[in-house]
């Protein structure tokens, strides 16, 4: 079968990117290929208690379709059903295909189509199409991050990663141990805390935790006295323009916002506390930093029900963990919250006129497209912002090159470097940002250079001009 555009991923992008497609190019027919048999992506995969938005639900939903509950950090079930809605609204559902695992896709420039092949329970199937949208997401469905632990096999207690939680699993009276920090631990401890009868979060080093309120009141004045539509973009705007605007002072004056940040949780706990726990040797947004809606984790460590240990482990126990400092910690349970497994382009053997492509050894082209690469594009969000806000502005990119292509009669846009560009300094991908998960991979992704439009620049101020507003016809993305 050939379409127009195939997308692949029926996640929180790949909805997005075809909910446009059908507003902005309304006569390009389109596919979505989905390897698993319901939508949703991150937000049907993890079902782990408490699992929930780490960015406010005016940046995380979608521009065009208004967040309209109170809860600015949202619970997962709330998010599917937003998705579910919008696939609904937009009449996207038609266009999906479950069970699609995309394994290879091969452009053909005599042909000037993409050929993709998807193994649909174990059999292959092909599609071609003009248009090859990623959105797959950044990181392994089937494995999270998982290192091994010394004596890990005689630990008597169930291990379980978040990234797959039972559903039979019933923590009520239990000891949990939690293993991590980040926004996956964060999220869990409180919620577990809840039922648990004593909840452990075991942290190799500390993370910035920041308290949040779970409902935005300015948000919801403004649903009250505005169309939803207008008083969603004004919220939407305010929240991201605060957002940079923090990140940008946080990388300025770094020590005087770690100041600010620890000095805000010791008031929720006590100083000790803070500076052993929550005061972390990198600076803020080096990594991301976690959100505690309404400071339900620091809640649930003053009443007794949660408490924090940062060190080494040294092994598992028959009942528990060991850390090096001779301290025991008892355990029913322990949880693995050590971190997702990256992956680039979805794992998907990607070919050029029968030649792989190593996009490692390729330029991306505004964040979004790779040199060399024709009618192709992947979504990849901001690491200091909403992953959606950018995922937006990307997918209206593309349709602005598709309807350009359609008003030039052309067929296909190859981003190229110009001979001033060649030899231009090789950067990483995102520049910057040091969480483990992104070093280890960061080799494996594509390369920004010095300049415009090679560069990979985490604004979404910026990016809604050069995204959203610049010429598609500036003399690097050629037109044929």
């Amino acid at each position: 079968m050939h379409v127009d555009v195939i997308i692949v991923g029926a996640g929180l992008s790949g909805i997005g990117a075809a909910a446009q497609l059908t507003t902005r190019c309304p006569s390009r027919r389109y596919l979505v290929l989905e390897a698993r048999t319901s939508l949703g992506g991150t937000w049907d995969l993890f079902r782990y208690p408490g699992i929930r938005s780490d960015s406010d639900m005016h940046t995380m939903g979608y521009r065009f379709r208004p967040w309209t509950r109170p809860e600015s950090i949202a619970r997962g079930e709330d998010i599917l059903d937003y998705l579910r809605g919008t696939a609904a609204e937009y009449g996207v559902l038609p266009h999906i295909r479950y069970r699609h695992r995309v394994q290879e896709a091969s452009w053909s420039s005599a042909e000037r189509r993409w050929t993709v092949t998807s193994l649909v329970d174990g059999q292959p199937r092909v599609h071609t199409c003009q248009y090859l949208l990623l959105c797959a997401g950044y990181y392994r469905y089937d494995q999270g991050h998982r290192p091994d632990f010394p004596d890990e096999d005689c630990f008597e207690g169930p291990i379980v990663h978040p990234q797959h939680w039972p559903d039979d699993l019933d923590t009520t009276g239990q000891r949990v141990v939690v293993i991590g920090s980040g926004a996956t631990a964060v999220t869990l401890v409180p919620a577990l805390a809840t039922t648990a009868q004593h909840v452990t979060m075991v942290q190799r080093s500390p993370t910035y935790v920041v308290n949040r309120p779970a409902v935005d009141e300015v948000a919801r004045w403004l649903h009250r006295r505005l169309p939803s539509r207008v008083a969603h973009r004004l919220a939407r705007a305010k929240n991201s323009g605060y957002a940079e605007l923090m990140y940008r002072v946080a990388r300025r004056w770094p020590d005087r916002i770690k100041e600010r940040i620890v000095e805000l949780v010791a008031e929720e706990l006590d100083e000790a506390t803070a500076a052993e726990h929550f005061a972390p040797a990198y600076d803020p947004w080096e990594q991301r930093l976690c959100l505690s809606p309404d400071g339900d984790l620091f809640a649930a460590i003053r009443r007794g029900a949660a408490s924090v240990v940062t060190g080494t482990i040294e092994r598992f126990t028959p009942t528990g963990l060991r850390m090096a400092d001779g301290t025991e910690l008892p355990a029913d349970l322990i949880v693995t919250a050590t971190g997702l497994e990256l992956v680039v382009m979805g794992e998907i053997d990607v070919r050029v006129d029968g030649r792989p492509v190593d996009f490692a050894e390729r330029y991306t082209y505004k964040g979004f497209a790779f040199s060399d690469v024709p009618n192709f594009a992947s979504i990849f969000g901001y690491v200091n912002a909403s992953w959606t806000l950018r995922a937006d502005l990307i997918a209206k990119t593309v349709c602005r090159l598709l309807r350009h292509m359609d008003a030039t009669g052309t067929e296909v846009c190859t981003p190229r470097l110009r001979s001033s560009d060649r030899g231009m300094p090789s950067l990483p991908f995102v520049t910057g940002f040091t969480p483990g998960y992104m070093e280890r991979v960061q080799h494996l992704f594509p390369r920004q250079g010095d300049r415009d439009p090679w560069r990979n620049i985490q604004s979404y101020t910026r990016d809604r001009w050069v995204l959203g507003r610049a010429r598609v016809d500036d003399g690097v993305m050629r037109f044929t």
